[in-house]
């Protein structure tokens, strides 16, 4: 089993490691309601790809609504 024969420098393992840094991902505009989206991804906040409705999205009104929690009785 290969085992090295000095041990590394910190400088040495540093400078490997500098290409290890976390990169945030690219943002665009949703043409319709201008929110940031991921490229090529539905956006969360109109429901819109492409300039077609692909999905609803509910909001926290419609969501107490729908599971009966709608507060007074």
């Amino acid at each position: 089993m290969a085992v090295p024969k000095r041990r590394l420098s910190k400088m040495k393992g540093r400078k490997r490691r500098t290409h290890y840094t976390a990169i945030s991902p690219t943002l665009s505009k949703c043409p319709k309601c201008n929110e940031l989206i991921l490229p090529h991804h539905a956006c969360p906040h109109c429901g819109t790809y492409r300039g077609r409705v692909i999905m609803t999205v509910r909001t926290k009104k419609t969501r107490d609504e729908d599971s009966g929690k709608g507060g007074a009785a």
